[in-house]
């Protein structure tokens, strides 16, 4: 998992820059959180969940938003939500997408809508490139409370 233009440093643990004034968080270096099994999917893929809807929010329909790194042979496993729309930008790499039934290839720039009810999953099928994906979910406010963690 790497930024454009940012190496990869392999060694685990290694501490962040020095917190400086003006320092601002890095979503490779400081955000991204290991995910694994995602709806049981293969591997470990990094997320970083941007925005959740408070709780109380009313007629706030934008549940989450996700930033996903997927690395070469992993998986958003095949699953089903109930009645939110999670939609998948692909931002850099491709993969396989599972909708519905069908699957079909996608890379970057496709945008992939997936359905209230509907089943999907998404695998990088790269030999060696990350895939990078934006996830927006948007569902109905209920009781007022925040959208479930999916």
């Amino acid at each position: 998992m790497t930024a454009p233009d940012t190496p990869r440093d392999p060694r685990p643990g290694t501490p962040p820059a020095a917190p400086g004034r003006h320092r601002v968080p890095n979503l490779y270096r400081d955000l991204l959180l290991p995910k694994t099994h995602d709806h049981g999917g293969r591997g470990t893929l990094h997320a970083h969940r941007a925005y959740r809807r408070p709780a109380g929010a009313p007629g706030t329909e934008m549940a989450f938003v996700d930033l996903a790194v997927l690395p070469p042979g992993s998986s958003i496993g095949v699953h089903r939500h109930g009645d939110d729309e999670e939609t998948y930008l692909v931002l850099r790499g491709s993969g396989l997408m599972h909708l519905d039934g069908e699957e079909f290839r996608v890379r970057a720039g496709d945008v992939v809508v997936n359905r209230p009810y509907g089943v999907h999953g998404l695998v990088n099928d790269s030999a060696s490139d990350d895939l990078h994906l934006l996830v927006l979910d948007v569902a109905p406010a209920r009781d007022g409370s925040p959208a479930e963690g999916r």
